[in-house]
């Protein structure tokens, strides 16, 4: 015999999103956010004190 393919969705799907989703995809996206913060500051740290510096009194 063989099986049959069953396209019905199993669990729940909601037909509109419930505070739960709405909390977890603000934490995702905060998620994401920090972490490339994390990456801009990371890298960018050191350039910015260099730029700063150069454009400050006394001149070296």
């Amino acid at each position: 015999m063989a099986s049959r393919i069953s396209l019905k969705s199993k669990g729940k799907t909601p037909t509109k999103p419930s505070k739960g989703s709405v909390a977890q995809s603000f934490k995702e996206w905060s998620t994401r956010a920090l972490k490339k913060a994390k990456v801009v500051t990371h890298y960018g740290f050191i350039p910015l004190v260099i730029i700063i510096d150069m454009n400050s009194e006394p001149k070296p």
